[in-house]
């Protein structure tokens, strides 16, 4: 499997757990504060990393809380963004320099970049689904498994 066709699918699985976050946290009677903190965060460092991929600037910080009713506008915004980076990249080997959120500076690969973001989405996710089961309601199926089905 090519490799943008590889990040393409992951990415629409993300793009899919995300939806169903956002989706389940609206229709929640209350989210768990954690919960809030960690989906804010979730969505602050996707937006970072596809900044840090395209050497812009971010706009958020890394544990900025977001309002819930702008969840959907941020997550679409760095899925389209991170779409672009897959569909314009002529290699995934490419070397990428910049700086981490305490100044210090790092180098990866757009590969490595790429499926940080989707692991690191998952793993919040996860405490998420913990989160919510310690606060009596139903975590999110969301195994890549169910995706697929």
């Amino acid at each position: 499997m090519a490799m943008k066709q590889f990040f393409n699918e992951l990415f629409d699985y993300n793009f899919y757990c995300n939806k169903k976050t956002i989706e389940a946290c609206m229709a929640a009677d209350k989210v768990p504060e954690k919960s809030l903190e960690l989906f804010s965060h979730i969505l602050n460092t996707h937006h970072i990393w596809n900044a840090r991929i395209l050497k812009r600037p971010a706009t958020y910080a890394v544990w900025q809380k977001h309002a819930l009713a702008d969840w959907g506008e941020l997550h679409y915004e760095n899925q389209r963004t991170s779409f672009e980076i897959i569909t314009n990249a002529d290699a995934f080997d490419l070397r990428i320099d910049y700086e981490n959120s305490e100044g210090r500076l790092f180098t990866n690969t757009l590969q490595d970049m790429l499926f940080h973001i989707l692991n690191h989405s998952t793993h919040h996710r996860g405490q998420m689904a913990m989160d919510f089961r310690a606060q009596g309601m139903d975590p999110l199926a969301l195994d890549y498994v169910f995706y697929k089905r």
